[in-house]
């Protein structure tokens, strides 16, 4: 196939082509190029054979991945042999690289980022974070908080809701802003240090050799690389002086592990808002985006016109995120249009899951467990 250079693309009448994009659903949630369509190839050609006979045969096919090489791959098709079809040189990610490569405007951005944390998106996004801060005693006198940035858009967002209620000296606490490098590959480790430079986020990042430690893990790498990850998190913040560390889960985040923990693991639990540190004692976990709404944080970066990080694997270039519970992002995603199903016949579907785990009534559990020990209910009967 065919490679056209970002630049040309860019040259392009919007007239003259069609973007397409390849990638896996789930990473898609993370960003498209405007005006894209998303068809794929990996399971239903026939299906994406259809969506290819509707667009017009005038125009240019450009096809993108996440780096270009899916793409520079897809020769041998049939039906794509009569178009005039591109892959997109860099992919998605060279074209989210090259979007915030222009210094003359990071000044301009951050504030844009800033001004509608404290405006536009105040009720969606501040309150929900320092409601959740106040209520489950997240931020503490005296704190030193490492703000863990994955380089996702939920880790960023924190880090500009973490320094805007700083402003606000109702608590005096102090950041550090901490990357962990596990392998990126250079297209990935430039996109979070462009980010974080054009949001004004100050990152100590730090590296380490975790993706080449499970790049022959057959069975479940995604919760292994996540457990070394927080590790590594851990001790490198303590190394530094701090006594919390800092995650971006979301209210999401929260409702779809208690599902899944129900529908794959025959378990009720949650992630909790915050942690004691069972192997570094005097470190705590904290999650202050625990009230806030995926669809917000999607609206403020859209509206904000920023890109970020969607994939951190260097390895199978395709995993969105890694979950310590074991899950896969397949599995994630079918919780979450399972609960978007839901909520289309009951609009409370999603705060009656978070209630769920806040009215636990244990006269009517046939057991639980308490700090590893199981109890029955026959043992009070």
């Amino acid at each position: 196939m065919k490679e056209i250079k970002l630049e040309e693309f860019e040259k392009l009448n919007k007239d003259e082509y069609v973007a397409i994009d390849i990638r896996d659903e789930h990473v898609r949630d993370y960003g498209m190029i405007p005006g894209a369509v998303a068809i794929s190839f990996d399971n239903d050609l026939d299906e994406a054979e259809q969506k290819i006979a509707q667009i017009p045969a005038d125009k240019k096919l450009i096809f993108y991945c996440d780096f270009g090489r899916r793409t520079a791959d897809m020769d041998g098709l049939d039906f794509l042999k009569s178009r005039d079809c591109y892959s997109l040189a860099g992919g998605y990610t060279g074209y989210v690289c090259s979007k915030i490569s222009d210094t003359d405007n990071l000044d301009e951005r951050r504030k844009k980022a800033e001004s509608s944390i404290q405006k536009k998106y105040h009720k969606q996004l501040f309150s929900p974070f320092a409601k959740a801060c106040k209520i489950y005693r997240l931020i503490e006198e005296g704190d030193r908080i490492a703000v863990c940035i994955s380089g996702g858009k939920d880790s960023m967002l924190m880090a500009k809701l973490f320094q805007e209620i700083q402003r606000h000296r109702q608590c005096n606490f102090e950041l550090t802003f901490l990357v962990m490098d596990p392998g990126y590959n250079k297209e990935n480790r430039a996109l979070i240090e462009s980010n974080a430079k054009a949001l004004g986020i100050p990152v100590t990042i730090f590296e380490s050799d975790i993706f080449d430690a499970v790049d022959t893990i057959e069975k479940n790498p995604c919760y292994l690389c996540a457990r070394m990850r927080r590790g590594y998190l851990y001790s490198k913040a303590k190394e530094l002086g701090c006594n919390k560390i800092a995650l971006g889960h979301h209210y999401d985040d929260v409702i779809e592990t208690i599902l899944m923990g129900m529908l794959y693991g025959g378990q009720v639990q949650t992630m909790m808002p915050k942690l004691h540190s069972i192997h570094f004692e005097g470190m705590e976990l904290i999650r202050p985006l625990y009230f806030v709404r995926e669809s917000d944080i999607c609206s403020w970066r859209d509206y904000n016109d920023l890109h970020f990080l969607q994939c951190a694997c260097h390895f199978t270039e395709t995993c969105s995120t890694c979950h310590e519970d074991g899950t896969t992002s397949s599995k994630r995603l079918e919780t979450k249009k399972l609960i978007a199903r839901l909520k289309e016949e009951n609009p409370f579907v999603e705060s009656n899951i978070f209630k769920s785990v806040e009215n636990v009534n244990l006269d009517t559990v046939i057991a639980y467990k308490q700090k590893g020990i199981k109890h029955n209910f026959l043992d009070e009967y």
